[in-house]
């Protein structure tokens, strides 16, 4: 039996990639858990970037249904489904490293909720995004409901939610669904690449500001004082002291940055043919 879930790390990118082609990458139960048991070894400190994928044409068709409607007790398989998945994806979104997506094909239910618990998503062209759920009765799981208003905003999610409607990756990008859109050939690539770029950069202060970023439930106010006790504990680390010296030692020799491209740690924006803007 091949693995359901295939995981690799090399210099400090891990790969972490859903394996059942067959059926769309479509997630059953014992998915899930091996899904949970990839992203419990990129926790591991050695792990300074992670890349998420799925093998063949798509990304994840969400929940399997075949495997829902062959349970003896559907209702009990589901609610065990969702409540795995939800817990993985909540681990996932935990990691102190940034993660990158790559997609094509479809992605779809609880692929859309796997997508969303990553940082950067790159989209081939052809992606097609939907909820599907209503297509069989059933409502949002895995945190979509609460990942995805806040992704595209209350009434776009509706109407995804409630019409079916499909969305392709040019209409995901100018939503704010996905970051960036490419050629169909160039997802694996173009996501590898970003994952490396990520985990060359400062993995203390990437962590952190992942975290913040994603910290929904706080106030305003506690945000704000989060805020000021981790830049100050980063400001203290190596890493951060030789970035700050290097900047400082670039503007004292006469240079002059002008984009984002031009500082530190960057990620490069993509040119050429398998770039889409």
């Amino acid at each position: 039996m091949t693995d359901l879930v295939r995981y690799a790390c090399e210099e400090g990118v891990a790969r972490i990639v859903l394996s059942r082609p067959d059926r769309a990458n479509a997630v059953d139960l014992p998915t899930a858990n091996a899904l949970g048991a990839a992203v419990d070894r990129a926790a591991q400190p050695n792990v300074r970037a992670v890349v998420v994928l799925g093998e063949g044409r798509r990304f994840c068709a969400g929940g399997d249904v075949a495997a829902m409607a062959a349970a003896p007790d559907r209702s009990a398989y589901v609610g065990e489904l969702a409540a795995t998945l939800d817990e993985v994806f909540q681990r996932l979104a935990r990691l102190s490293k940034p993660v990158v997506a790559g997609v094509r094909g479809a992605v779809a239910g609880a692929g859309v909720a796997l997508m969303l618990s990553c940082d950067v998503i790159v989209s081939a062209a052809s992606t097609k995004f939907l909820l599907a759920y209503a297509d069989v009765g059933l409502t949002p799981d895995c945190g979509v409901s609460y990942l995805l208003p806040r992704a595209i905003g209350q009434q776009r999610a509706l109407e995804l939610a409630l019409t079916g409607r499909v969305l392709t990756a040019e209409e995901g990008r100018e939503w704010g669904l996905v970051t960036e859109v490419v050629d169909d050939v160039s997802v694996e690539a173009r996501t590898v690449l970003l994952g490396e770029r990520l985990a060359a950069g400062p993995a203390h202060a990437l962590g952190e500001t992942r975290r913040l970023l994603r910290s929904w439930q706080m106030t305003r106010e506690q945000a704000g004082r989060e805020e000021v006790r981790v830049i100050a504990e980063a400001m203290g680390r190596a890493e951060a002291k030789a970035l700050v010296e290097a900047f400082v030692s670039q503007g004292s020799k006469g240079t002059k940055r002008t984009s984002q491209a031009d500082l530190p740690g960057a990620l490069p924006r993509q040119s050429g043919p398998g770039a889409r803007r």
